[in-house]
């Protein structure tokens, strides 16, 4: 028969309060147990025992003082775990709902489970055997001995060999457990989270995520699966773990100079140099693991460039997760060969954080290591000396001295024309290419292009949020009008465009192209695709190049643009949405030099 925990609390308090202070001789008051059924008939308590025992493990029953039968998760060391446990129990539906926390002061004698003490039972003696008559003495014969007989000695007989300990059984292992202390509970947790078994957090509370992940670690280890490590089985599994611990050689470092102190593995790496905006941890022996500690100050452009530009360092391979938020970012990379992890945050003005890198035979052990760094990354005060120039001007050589950057096949400029981050950039920079990237950071593909006119339209492969984006110019271009062309001139080398001043020559091509104005700008390859702005800050057009004679040499200022007309019907047809510059709105030099920066990105093919 089975009751609900409120029937019992009134049978409970009906008890002598006599009977309640003879309960506590020996129990631990500040343990807690979880008690979970209660049974009027011992057999039945026993029976609901064995079959929790088996589901959850764990379980004792304890006689209380009404002389029903209680059935308990513990103990536990403290209040927190037992309560750790009840909550996690009763979300899987384990337990009842009315189930609670116990301090076992109404618990009198434990009916389950019980050691056997009978003490064991000698074998019988052997019936006695009648003496018999002596026999008469036999004069003994002295033999003559033999040569083999005079030179050969007894072999020793050999040493038996130790026998191993008996294992554990079930509820010896279970009352070896109980003996455990909060902190050997807890390594046992970090050991099985250590290898992979144990996924929650670490609370030194033996609930069902803990016996499902010590279930797990014996049948791997061909062991019964009970749940319950015995003696033998927690040596095993600790050895192991410190084991790996020390050939990794995780120590804590506290680099002062970089303000970062986090657990690296130091028979792994070892420390090289300092150069902002990284801590170098070289390889150690040969291990193929190296360490960056990110340290700069700056601010949140600093970071955004320091985002872009790592994308381009062969120690990031192109295959991985990348996501950047407003104050952090994370970049994962993998390839036949290589493996790194970065992360990046900034705060209070520093740029901190970590890239690990590691080839692909150490996944393993890198699995284990990652959590341990991540868990560990410190923030001290103070950063690596400000260098010279921030990552969103500077070239990538000079900021990352020492790291090989990955160049693309070429790049060419482009702009958003929307807010979303799709870009229109030139046809002829994404014909061939087995990737394309925008600004190097962002994978894009072709969503429409027209090779005729000479355009494309990429799309990203998770939509951006833009600065700016093109506002298209309505009315006809002016002949003779001052424009300021927005592009990468000089392609990767830099991270934000370059501006280029002309004119408008005509507002056709030289063979009469309506679907082209003839400029008069001096430009290099990477301008190409680059947007042309008018002098209140509209779009007139998108740099194409110059045109292509190939009987005649015309003068290097001599480059084509397509206009905003043949390029807004070419966007209609292809459904993708533009916006036009109100006739208003007029734009200062200023503004423009800030918005064309915004809004013009780097194309880059890669092959």
């Amino acid at each position: 028969m089975t009751v609900s925990f409120r029937r019992m609390g009134r049978l409970a308090a009906s008890a002598s309060v006599i009977s309640m202070i003879l309960a506590t001789a020996g129990q631990a008051q500040e343990q807690r147990w979880v008690q979970v059924e209660a049974h009027r008939e011992l057999d039945m308590a026993l029976e609901r025992a064995a079959l929790l025992e088996e589901r959850l493990g764990n379980i004792s029953g304890f006689r209380l003082p009404s002389d029903w039968f209680a059935l308990s998760i513990g103990p536990y060391e403290s209040e927190v775990d037992a309560f750790t446990v009840r909550r996690q129990l009763r979300a899987e539906g384990a337990i009842p709902a009315d189930a609670f926390v116990s301090n076992g002061l109404d618990y009198l004698d434990q009916v389950f489970p019980v050691d056997s003490t009978d003490a064991p039972v000698a074998p019988p003696a052997p019936d006695p055997v009648e003496e018999a008559e002596p026999l008469a003495e036999t004069p003994e014969v002295a033999e003559e001995p033999t040569e083999l007989a005079a030179i050969a000695e007894p072999e020793p007989e050999p040493e038996p060999e130790p026998e191993p300990e008996p294992e554990e059984t079930l509820r010896e292992a279970q009352a070896s457990e109980r003996a455990l202390s909060r902190d050997e509970r807890a390594e046992l947790q970090t050991a099985l989270q250590w290898f992979g078994y144990y996924t929650m957090a670490i609370d030194a509370a033996f609930g069902p995520g803990t016996r499902r992940s010590m279930r797990g670690w014996q049948e791997d280890n061909d062991l019964e699966p009970t749940g319950v490590l015995t003696t033998r089985q927690r040596a095993q599994l600790l050895d192991a773990y410190q084991a790996e611990l020390a050939e990794l050689g995780m120590q804590n470092m506290r680099d002062e100079t970089a303000g970062i102190a986090i657990d690296l593995p130091m028979a792994m790496v070892e420390f090289d140099r300092h150069e902002t905006p990284f801590a170098h941890y070289r390889a150690k022996d040969g291990s193929g693991v190296q360490v960056l500690l990110i340290s700069q100050p700056g601010t949140q452009a600093t970071l955004f460039g320091l985002y872009e530009i790592m994308q381009t360092l062969e120690i990031v391979p192109l295959e991985g997760e990348r996501a950047r938020r407003n104050n952090s970012f994370l970049l994962t990379g993998q390839n036949d060969t290589l493996r790194s992890h970065t992360v990046a945050q900034f705060r209070n003005g520093e740029i901190k954080g970590y890239t690990l890198i590691w080839p692909p035979e150490r996944d393993d052990q890198m699995a284990r290591v990652l959590p341990m760094m991540e868990s560990s990354f410190t923030p001290l005060p103070g950063t690596l000396p400000e260098s010279a120039a921030q990552p969103s001007t500077v070239q990538r050589a000079a900021l990352l001295a020492g790291l090989e950057v990955r160049r693309p096949e070429f790049s060419r400029s482009g702009f958003y024309i929307d807010a979303t981050g799709t870009v229109l950039t030139q046809a002829e920079a994404v014909a061939q290419c087995a990737r394309i990237t925008i600004d190097e950071a962002y994978n894009a593909s072709v969503h429409a292009i027209d090779e005729t006119l000479g355009v494309a339209v990429l799309k990203p492969e998770t939509p951006l949020v833009p600065l700016a984006f093109a506002q298209f110019e309505d009315r006809a271009a002016a002949l003779g009008a001052e424009i300021t062309i927005s592009g990468f001139s000089f392609e990767d080398m830099m991270t934000r465009p370059v501006l280029t001043f002309g004119r408008i020559e005509d507002l056709r091509g030289l063979a009469g192209e309506d679907d082209r104005l003839r400029l008069s700008a001096d430009v290099r390859s990477g301008d190409l695709g680059g947007p042309v702005f008018g002098t209140n800050g509209g779009v007139l057009g998108l740099l194409a190049g110059a045109p292509q004679d190939g009987t005649r040499q015309l003068p290097e200022d001599v480059n084509y643009a397509i206009p905003a007309t043949a390029i807004r019907t070419f966007l209609s047809e292809a459904r993708v949405s533009s916006g036009t510059l109100r006739e208003d709105v007029v734009i200062s030099p200023e503004i423009l030099t800030r918005i064309a920066g915004d809004l013009t990105v780097l194309v880059s093919c890669w092959n």
